[in-house]
């Protein structure tokens, strides 16, 4: 049977992107289709932008840090969200046009549209255009998930933070993951009074407690208004703004509630089910270790998978179907060491492998950990800590798993994870010489463990 593909792939995010432009350096045929902005989310709407803003929003704490060490007057001026929100645009727009170009470069036909499923190896396009392909990928990404509650439509997702004409004067914004409370830390940062309201104890539910608790902390420190186990319950349209009542009966009022509640695969209207591909929980497309659903010609990579929902992890997933599909290389992506990192500010939050909370289920493990004052922020007159921790088996020595918290933790953990995915012992950290002074040095001087985890004796 001839198709008019070898490969049609819906989605132009990071992953669709990566799989196609592999595919076709192995020489296959490929299209792709993306009903919106050349991308995905990470380029256009998510780690991008969301990592821009951030550093727009430290520049306060670096004019009060600046004062610490003797510059009379160091001050960050008024923001002006206008000039910053052009010139954002205009950076997205250039890569953008980047991840065509490079598609366009590969010879990959591109299809600026929405595409379904009609069979296993059918697609049709918004037009009405039916094409086919002898493998299909999806790669379409996830969506914000709203909460479900009365008046929800008057709040704003993740992706209209990048879009607003002004800053709020007031900003609620609801969610204790990553997302909430890097949103939290970058509204605060530009000077927008910023509630930030989560159901549970401590934000970043998943992460290692310590890391959790830090992070809840600081929060507080720099000025959120943090609001534990209390959820939204309904919002309102007054005339000044939104009135929002919460779970324990208190009412207050925001010029914009921001939901950062989670995200879902975004399968809807796919035509997964014309297919025959199964699914899961949220909508998930159920796939094996190499991204291939129960169809045996469609495979899926990236959030629609609700796997681990990273883009580096879904480019990995895109090439590495590439090179065993196209390639003849099979491989693919062990997901149970990747690195991540949330980009709160002063002290960002990093983590790869086996949390403390896991160590303690599994036994037989010790921890290092050492607890300090940085020197730079200490001389400037800051009381924030930083945390180096690692999880260590008692009888391979391997280092199992390692939690940061401090500045530029999201590039520490990046050259942790090299070692670590490589299966380095504590002696082999040991043995590297530390650079001094540094905060990373710590990761290669605790001699001693702080505490063990013992193994959990058999039953009988």
């Amino acid at each position: 049977m001839s198709f008019d593909f070898d490969l049609f792939v819906i989605g132009g995010g990071s992953g669709g992107v990566r799989a196609a432009r592999i595919a076709a350096g192995h020489g296959a045929k490929v299209a792709l289709a993306e009903e919106s902005r050349m991308g995905g989310t990470c380029v256009i709407r998510g780690c991008v932008p969301k990592k821009i803003m951030i550093f727009a929003s430290t520049a306060p704490a670096a004019a009060e840090e600046a004062r610490g060490y003797g510059w009379q007057g160091a001050d960050a001026g008024d923001f002006d969200w206008g000039a910053f929100r052009a010139k954002l645009d205009a950076e997205l727009s250039r890569l953008e046009a980047a991840y065509t170009r490079g598609l366009e470069a590969a010879n990959v036909t591109i299809y600026h549209q929405r595409a379904h499923l009609t069979g296993p190896h059918e697609v049709e396009l918004a037009d009405g255009t039916r094409i086919s392909a002898k493998h299909i990928l999806i790669a379409a990404g996830g969506r914000p998930r709203l909460p479900g509650i009365q008046g929800e439509e008057l709040g704003m997702i993740s992706d209209d933070l990048f879009l607003m004409d002004k800053l709020p004067g007031r900003a609620l914004v609801v969610g204790g993951g990553f997302i909430a409370c890097e949103f939290a830390t970058i509204l605060k940062g530009l000077g927008v009074e910023t509630v930030l309201a989560y159901r549970g104890d401590k934000v970043l539910r998943g992460f290692d407690n310590d890391l959790r608790l830090m992070a809840t902390e600081q929060l507080a420190e720099t000025g959120v208004d943090v609001r534990l186990e209390c959820t939204p319950s309904a919002l309102e349209k007054t005339g000044t703004g939104i009135s929002v009542t919460f779970s324990d009966g208190v009412e207050d009022s925001f010029d914009a509630v921001i939901f950062a509640t989670g995200r879902a695969p975004y399968t809807a209207g796919l035509g997964l089910e014309a297919a025959g591909v199964a699914t899961g929980d949220n909508g998930k497309i159920i796939v094996d270790e190499w991204s291939q659903t129960n169809v045996p010609s469609i495979f899926a990579v990236g959030d629609v998978t609700d796997r681990v929902n990273l883009t580096p992890v879904a480019i990995r997933e895109g090439h590495s179907f590439a090179d065993t599909v196209f390639g003849n290389r099979p491989r693919n992506l062990d997901h149970s060491l990747v690195a991540s990192a949330v980009y709160t500010r002063p002290h960002e939050a990093a983590t790869i492998g086996m949390t403390e909370d896991e160590a303690i289920e599994r036994g037989g493990v010790e921890v290092y950990d050492a607890r300090f004052r940085p020197m730079r922020s200490l001389f400037a007159g800051s009381d924030a800590r930083v945390m180096m921790k690692l999880i260590v088996d008692e009888d391979t020595r391997r280092v199992l798993g390692c939690q940061i918290f401090g500045p530029e933790a999201g590039e520490l953990i990046q050259l942790v994870a090299v070692p670590i995915t490589m299966g380095a012992t504590k002696e082999d950290f040991d043995n590297a010489v530390a650079v001094h002074p540094t905060l990373a040095e710590e990761l290669v001087t605790m001699r001693q463990p702080t505490r063990r985890h013992e193994r959990p004796q058999a039953a009988g």
